[in-house]
């Protein structure tokens, strides 16, 4: 009997489709994308419109071999893939890799893998959208036709396999530019006056000046006014103040709002929230919408009024700020509100409940709160302190869910619930002092704030902030790191009972966490794209492209015409940069002489960065070379600071009647003892690592790897089983090699290890080959 072939993207949504639908059909995944452009310069003819070649993938010549078999017995084949651009492509590769026939093939979408929403899918199939298919072809082809005429020019006028895109390119350089600003930044001091008052000998006030001071003379003279001073409530004033919640989540919002509350990465939270649609938990996770449909705003009204009363339900409609958001499409919330808590792991069910509350509160009532402004009058002065506080009348959607505070915004003032007062009550002084505080450059980016300002400038789309970010870390333009805070001096001037007093304190500040930090790579190759391409990194060029593709979409523009306009300028601008000296791009930057020798002192770009360099390569003498330090790059260094590079490598002290030597390598900052090497770490700055920190690092690394080592055999030292952040695992040479289940490292044997690295996957085995006679 013949049956209806459904075919979805992944095995784990097919499953889940599969339980819904009845004998008659069966649901089968394409594992993804089956056809791509081949990786070679006929993929597109140029001169024939830009005509693209496809051809199935390697690994997925055996998944159409089947679907073939399938579909040729299939009564009506349903191609399901997800409800998008990239979706509508996969179903329209996969008509024309199947040989499938119109009359017979039907293109169905649902954003929610429920029972519901499948079966009404089946009932109202449609064609392939060719609209939707051209805009995701003119993307693919657009940027391979950047990639490949890009990536050979950076190969060959800086460094070998390097890459450049439409996307990519531009958020290296925003996260460029953003560290020139830091660089570039002065930092200035004021400093603030803050007051603590009695009232009525209980409550403790926290007031603020309404004004800075410039400088500690300034400050100290406002103290000495405050010597004997009275006070007194001069003004109160009571506003009643709202806050309305946020739109349910889109795709940026929600991995901003992940990345926020949780620390997720960009990647990790598109895994885990694709988990969660697949197990049919939540609607689509790629959406630039923030609608709801009628359906789902009334369970969830249902449903607040089940948990927290009708008082709480305001019907709310959200609208997206974006031209090119599609509202027919909706935002991502649960296929189910009455389940509060759902996932596999705590991941999933941190995301899912994240998910839920965003949702829900979007359609509950604001929350009402009273602030309280007193205003504090200082009888020998006109300036005045001013304390602040709020009580929240109606909590509202706040019952559910607040958006979290980025790290990167300004510290908000305390805001306390301040007593009853009146008009005329006297407060009592019981501290005043001054703090100095320094201005902050703009912060660098997290992977959150970069995913929100490139939707702010419309530079990418939903399905591309993801790859875009796992891209620029994959190239080495970027690496995303913590760093710990610095330590400066702080003045701080208190007055207490009519004595004042002058500190110098030190604070900690400017610690990062999870940033993107440029490399030198990134620097070099930006100013190149500047310099040569610069519609390529231009961002209102990038927000302008990915209109067009909105407008190809639409059906209101050609896709090759569009392609023509780009491609004859940037071909141009390719041809004009060929002539270009590579030597032009191997930067160099002369910083000065040594004072004592005379030699120039240089910064240049080799092979693993930018370096220091003192002297020049004869043949009597070869120049001395060191690598910089983290954080510093070739723009930004001073002669000052590379002059102390060349204080290493620097012995440090001995360890064991043997002496320890600091230096910088190109896996970073090292020391050395008895011919082993020891990492010092990202965060330990080797001129001025001491003695005492050298032999505690040491010391540390050693107990780290004899408790790696679990077993090692006499016969070849270079097998050894470790243990792993996964559990123990068989090493040989560079290659990682799975232990059987159920195996205990120390009752293997060493002819078993020989066995299993025979048998190991040529991907691990690439450097067994021809090596086993170092085995025997």
């Amino acid at each position: 009997m013949s049956k209806n072939l459904v075919i979805v993207e992944s095995p784990s949504k097919a499953k889940t489709i599969e339980g819904y639908l009845g004998e008659e059909y069966i649901v089968k995944s394409s594992l993804g994308h089956v056809r791509d452009l081949p990786k070679n310069d006929k993929a597109i003819d140029v001169s024939n419109r830009f005509t693209p070649t496809y051809e199935i993938s390697s690994d997925k010549k055996e998944v159409i071999k089947s679907l073939k078999a399938l579909s040729s017995k299939a009564d009506t084949i349903y191609l399901a893939s997800d409800d998008d651009r990239e979706g509508e492509a996969i179903s329209w590769h996969l008509k024309e890799a199947l040989g499938l026939q119109s009359t017979n093939t039907k293109r169905i979408v649902f954003r929610e893998i429920t029972k519901k929403a499948v079966l009404n899918a089946i009932k109202n199939p449609r064609d392939i959208d060719i609209d939707l298919v051209n805009a995701q072809q003119a993307r693919r082809i657009l940027d391979r036709l950047v990639g490949f005429k890009l990536s050979p020019l950076l190969w060959s006028k800086i460094r070998s396999r390097l890459s450049a895109g439409r996307v990519q390119s531009v958020a290296v350089r925003m996260i460029v530019e953003r560290e020139r600003e830091i660089e570039k930044f002065n930092s200035s001091s004021v400093f603030k006056i803050f007051g603590f008052f009695s009232f009525e000998n209980e409550k403790i006030i926290k007031a603020e000046l309404s004004k800075t001071f410039s400088t500690e003379e300034e400050a100290t003279i406002f103290l000495k006014k405050c010597i004997g001073a009275e006070y007194s409530i001069e003004n109160l004033e009571k506003k009643i103040a709202k806050r309305s919640p946020s739109s349910p989540f889109t795709t940026s919002t929600l991995q901003q709002e992940a990345g926020n509350k949780f620390g997720f990465s960009v990647v990790q939270t598109m895994r885990v929230a694709q988990s969660l649609y697949e197990a049919g938990k939540i609607s689509y996770m790629r959406t630039d919408s923030v609608n709801l449909s009628d359906e789902a705003i009334e369970k969830i009204k249902n449903q607040i009024q089940t948990l927290y009363g009708e008082n709480f339900v305001e019907i709310r409609r959200y609208k997206t700020k974006s031209e090119s958001a599609q509202e027919a499409h909706e935002a991502i919330r649960p296929t189910d509100f009455s389940v509060t808590s759902t996932g596999k792991d705590d991941t999933e069910k941190k995301l899912y409940n994240l998910i839920w509350k965003r949702t829900i509160a979007s359609q509950m009532k604001d929350a009402q709160i009273e602030k309280n402004i007193v205003t504090i009058k200082i009888s020998t002065t006109s300036e005045k302190f001013i304390a602040t506080g709020e009580t929240i009348l109606f909590e509202g959607f706040l019952k559910v869910y607040s958006v979290s505070k980025e790290e990167d915004d300004d510290e908000e003032k305390e805001s306390d619930i301040l007593p009853p007062m009146q008009i005329g009550n006297v407060l009592y002084s019981q501290k005043i002092y001054g703090k100095q505080t320094f201005s902050k450059p703009k912060p660098r980016y997290s992977e959150p704030t970069l995913v929100r300002e490139m939707e702010e400038l419309g530079i990418g789309r939903p399905s591309t902030y993801a790859p875009t970010l796992a891209t620029i870390v994959k190239r080495e333009y970027v690496i995303k790191e913590s760093r710990e805070a610095k330590e400066r001096k702080f003045i701080e001037i208190t007055l207490i009972k009519n004595i004042i007093e002058t500190k110098t304190l030190m604070e900690k500040y400017g610690s990062e966490k999870s940033k993107l930090f440029p490399t030198q790579l990134a620097f070099t190759v930006n100013s190149f794209l500047i310099q040569h391409f610069p519609d390529i990194v231009d961002y209102n060029f990038t927000a302008n492209i990915e209109k067009e593709f909105d407008e190809i979409a639409d059906g209101k523009i050609q896709w090759q015409d569009m392609i023509e306009n780009f491609y004859t300028q940037f071909l141009l601008s390719v041809e004009n940069t060929q002539n270009i000296e590579r030597s032009s791009f191997n930067q160099e930057r002369i910083l000065g002489i040594n004072p004592t020798t005379g030699d120039k002192i240089t910064i240049k770009t080799g092979r693993f960065g930018a370096f220091a360099q003192m002297g020049e390569n004869t043949d009597e003498k070869k120049a001395k070379t060191s690598a910089l330090k983290k954080g510093q790059y070739m723009e930004n260094i001073t002669l000052e600071e590379a002059m102390e590079l060349f204080k290493l490598p620097k012995n440090i002290g001995l360890y064991e009647n043997e002496t320890m030597s600091v230096n910088i390598g190109k896996y970073g900052p090292y020391i050395k003892h008895k011919d082993e090497f020891y990492s010092i770490g990202k965060e330990k700055d080797p001129i001025t690592l001491t003695e005492e920190e050298a032999i505690t690092i040491i010391e540390a690394l050693r107990i780290q790897k004899n408790n790696k080592i679990l077993k090692q055999f006499s016969e070849n030292n270079e097998i050894q089983i470790l243990n792993g952040i996964y559990g123990p695992y068989i090493k040989f040479q560079r290659k990682n090699i799975k232990m059987p289940k159920g195996k205990k490292p120390e009752d293997i044997t060493y002819l078993e290890c020989l066995e299993l690295i025979e048998k190991a996957p040529e991907s691990q085995k690439k450097n067994i080959k021809n090596k086993k006679n170092k085995l025997s």
